[in-house]
């Protein structure tokens, strides 16, 4: 996540914390122009979702946000290879990053909570 709310980030770079749940970041890989190609993608079909009566439209934008999502890593088969599990909606103090949740300021826990 770049250029937005500065949420905290795990040390590992695979996730960061909002609203109380670890989210996927976007997959550091990625070269800018395939980064920045999927982001446009995904504002287009959020965008397009914006009002849409139409309830097989409304479906194909959803589907474009998915695959635009899946395009950034942020979603489907994880892009780390160690092994290590899928984590992404758990709240942290319930995952392997609990010891890091626990040890970050409570400025930055509060930040993540909102």
């Amino acid at each position: 996540m770049s250029g937005k709310k500065d949420y905290p980030t795990t040390p590992d770079g695979r996730y960061f914390v909002s609203r109380g749940r670890l989210w996927r970041c976007t997959d550091p890989r990625l070269s800018d122009s395939e980064r920045r190609a999927a982001i446009k993608a995904l504002m287009q079909a959020r965008r397009g979702l914006i009002g849409t009566p139409d309830a097989s439209e409304a479906a194909a934008q959803r589907a474009a946000v998915d695959a635009a999502k899946r395009r950034l890593g942020e979603r489907g088969p994880v892009w780390w290879q160690d092994g290590a599990p899928d984590e992404g909606g758990m709240h942290p103090k319930n995952s392997s990053y609990a010891s890091w949740w626990a040890d970050l300021s409570e400025e930055a826990r509060t930040r993540g909570e909102s």
